[in-house]
């Protein structure tokens, strides 16, 4: 793992993504812990957390996390989600950040060194290639030791650097948990209220 301490970097992080990937692999994040792992090793400019919200519920169990991250030092990207009726008439509710992790990262390209993209989505692509291409190095932080592997190949190949959720996870773990059977359950959580866990990769 290269991480230069004078780098200016930048964490963006698809809420949904990582919460897939690390329920996954049995533990949860720390964000706090995960924040000062990446100061301690590179020069943080600024950490971007990315979630959709679904607006009509009065409370959204996503709440108390939102509000902490954004008195701590992230940077909280979030839209409305979008809520349907699937083919079967079950209640899905959608929310994809892609686009907003695109614009953000190409916004700060001429401003940082590196960016660390936490995701696995084969979409994230052609971003990585578009921000090489503006001399900026790229990690992607996910896993291919879940199951499913959480990352597409296609991203781990193009990113500069891979780092394995897994490997650093001791690093910012708040607390163990049980393995998860898969397929995950299609269920609203704090860290995920609305992913689809088959759409993460």
């Amino acid at each position: 793992m290269i991480f230069l301490p004078t780098e200016r970097t930048a964490l963006f992080i698809d809420g949904a993504n990582l919460y897939s990937a690390s329920r996954n692999l049995g533990f949860d994040v720390d964000y706090r812990n995960l924040l000062e792992f990446f100061r301690k090793k590179t020069h943080v400019i600024r950490a971007y957390y990315y979630s959709a919200v679904l607006e009509t519920e009065e409370y959204s169990p996503l709440k108390p996390l939102t509000d902490w991250l954004a008195y701590n030092g992230y940077t909280l990207v979030t839209k409305p989600a979008k809520e349907f009726t699937d083919s079967m008439g079950r209640r899905r509710v959608k929310g994809n950040m892609d686009i907003e992790v695109a614009v953000d990262m190409l916004e700060l390209a001429p401003r940082i060194d590196h960016a660390v993209l936490f995701s696995g989505d084969s979409d994230f692509r052609r971003l990585v290639e578009a921000m090489q291409r503006r001399g900026v190095r790229v990690s992607v932080v996910s896993s291919i030791r879940s199951s499913p592997p959480m990352v597409a190949d296609e991203l781990r190949r193009q990113a500069d650097q891979f780092l394995e959720l897994a490997d650093i996870a001791p690093e910012f773990t708040r607390r163990q948990t049980e393995l998860r059977p898969r397929p995950l359950p299609v269920r609203h959580t704090p860290a995920e209220p609305f992913a689809d866990p088959h759409d993460a990769a």
